[in-house]
């Protein structure tokens, strides 16, 4: 294929870029995308570029039914709402005319590949940082744009007092005094779960934790690992007592929580881990343009008449909302009320 850079005709070219692109993508990590704590779907073509999303709640028990009595009504009670919106975004990258005459082709394919990855390391870092600034209303991004993290009734998707439309009760999500992840702390979100997950009539609700979410961080990986792969209770001293955590999560690192909303390191955060449902998540990522390689076409003004250069551009579009907090469980790991 390394020969196809000396000839300079643009079709070449568009094949190298196709091939790269598929390569680049079937290698790029979607760690926050495919964790299971996000639906994902498509946004519907030729609807604008918002969405409302909804929820619903029924009754969570029956009632009684005397002989010969009309059976009473279901109770329905509307929760609040969320308005997703789509952005695009994208990057071009420049094939120069020295790269296509001089058989470069380790700098192409290196652009090529740069310009897929991008795509999808954007969207995976927008995921993630729903996490990050959990605890925030909002952000400031990389792009200067400011963020919105509230969830449907306004607050922060993690939140000491979240609201329900049919009562005054609220609920937590976020633990108290934010342990770092151990077994006692684990123990503490659960009966925080346990005892904060209602509907919008504040009846308790089942809803089944299936994820153990961590950032990066070396210790709190291991801590996790030690906690769901121990054959026996990592706190006990005789052998054979059984570990009531073994494979009772799936664990989901993500590696760009841990992150300022530029992207770079941001140690404060390393600890950051807690609890979610796939089954009853409400966050969304709906993606109108999946990451897509735009490549110049023959007969077009594929060239730069100044610099020469040939144009590729990766593009994608996609939005994310979060409509409430009752599938999720937080820790920032710091220790503090």
């Amino acid at each position: 294929m390394a020969t196809q850079l000396n000839t300079i005709t643009l079709s070449d070219f568009v094949r190298l870029g196709d091939f790269v692109w598929d390569k680049a993508l079937m290698s790029a990590p979607s760690k926050a995308r495919n964790s299971g704590m996000f639906r994902v779907s498509d946004f519907p073509a030729n609807t604008g570029n918002t969405i409302e999303l909804n929820e619903v709640d029924l009754e969570e028990y029956s009632s009684l039914k005397n002989e010969g009595d009309q059976a009473d009504q279901a109770l329905l009670q509307e929760g609040y709402s969320k308005i997703l919106t789509l952005r695009r975004f994208g990057k071009d990258i420049p094939i120069t005319w020295e790269m296509r005459r001089r058989n470069k082709y380790e700098d192409v394919v290196r652009r090529l590949t740069n310009v897929a990855k991008m795509q999808m390391n954007k969207m995976d870092l927008d995921l993630s940082h729903r996490l990050t600034f959990a605890t925030a209303i909002s952000y400031t991004d990389k792009d200067g744009a400011t963020v919105a993290t509230t969830t449907g009734d306004g607050y922060a998707l993690a939140y000491t007092a979240h609201t329900v439309r049919g009562s005054s009760s609220t609920y937590r999500n976020r633990v108290a005094n934010n342990p770092q992840l151990s077994k006692g702390g684990l123990e503490t979100m659960e009966q925080m779960a346990v005892e904060n997950t209602i509907n919008q009539f504040a009846e308790k609700m089942t809803v089944n934790m299936d994820i153990l979410w961590t950032t990066d961080d070396p210790n709190t990986i291991n801590t996790a690992r030690e906690l769901l792969q121990s054959t026996s209770e990592i706190s006990s001293t005789n052998d054979g007592v059984p570990n009531v955590y073994r494979g009772k999560y799936k664990h989901v690192v993500l590696p760009r929580v841990a992150t300022t909303a530029t992207g770079a390191v941001d140690t404060t955060k390393r600890r950051y881990w807690g609890l979610a449902s796939s089954e009853y998540t409400s966050a969304n990522l709906k993606v109108e343009q999946e990451p897509t390689l735009v490549a110049p076409a023959s007969g077009s003004n594929a060239e730069d008449f100044s610099t020469e250069d040939w144009s590729f551009k990766g593009r994608t579009s996609y939005g994310i909302a979060i409509l409430n907090g009752q599938w999720f469980a937080f820790s920032d790991g710091l220790g503090t009320a």
